[in-house]
């Protein structure tokens, strides 16, 4: 069983109706949902008519030659998205192609895969995507999360928050803001709070997180 996402999906953008239906196949074989698009421009506006970025694992599948919008074409429009890392790209390329898709590798992409490609390679592949995909999330979550407890802070908390978490001693923060060693020990107590940690090394490592 698959440690997946049960909603994770699969975006097929491939011309040839066979290879799109196979990939479904193949994917329901592995318990992975899939949506197909026979065309770049077909996939390009359900991106554009997202109202927000992802919030599931997902993944493009994606064709490098087709007709009208190329692949790759896709491919640059998708890099420019913001939250692109969310979405992995693996390309699916004739022999002929093998070059331009480890160029598209170089430039971002997740990985391409030669046609004919095995079914068990493939498969690995997208799980392992999908499971990147579930990282960054994650991650964008958390920064998230964090940046709205930031927000909390006041302009003087933040200050404080700044030195202490550069390791600063609470007598060289009051020196650096001409304040007395007891309203920093406020303010301290304060960000700590708001910010759910209990020491300035946890506080340093989570304001890493999020740089």
């Amino acid at each position: 069983m698959s440690s997946l996402h049960p909603h994770a999906k699969v975006f097929i953008v491939d011309d040839d109706a066979g290879v799109r239906d196979a990939l479904a196949w193949l994917l329901r074989t592995r318990r992975l949902l899939s949506e197909s698009y026979r065309s770049a421009d077909e996939f390009w506006d359900e991106v554009q008519g997202w109202r927000q970025e992802p919030d599931l694992p997902c993944c493009v599948l994606l064709d490098v030659r087709m007709p009208g919008t190329s692949g790759l074409a896709l491919f640059e429009q998708l890099l420019a998205l913001p939250w692109q890392a969310a979405m992995p790209v693996i390309f699916l390329s004739g022999h002929a192609d093998v070059p331009t898709a480890v160029d598209a590798v170089k430039r971002g992409a997740f990985d391409f895969c030669e046609k004919p490609f095995s079914d068990n390679a493939l498969v690995d592949r997208i799980e392992q995507a999908l499971a990147h995909s579930t990282q960054v999330l994650a991650l964008r979550q958390q920064r998230h999360m964090v940046q709205t407890k930031l927000d909390q802070l006041t302009e003087r908390e933040r200050d404080v928050m700044n030195r202490v978490a550069a390791g600063l001693p609470n007598k060289l923060v009051a020196d650096a803001l001409h304040i007395s060693v007891r309203t920093v020990e406020v303010h301290r107590a304060r960000v700590f709070d708001k910010l759910e940690v209990k020491s300035a090394v946890e506080l340093a490592n989570l304001l890493r997180g999020v740089a």
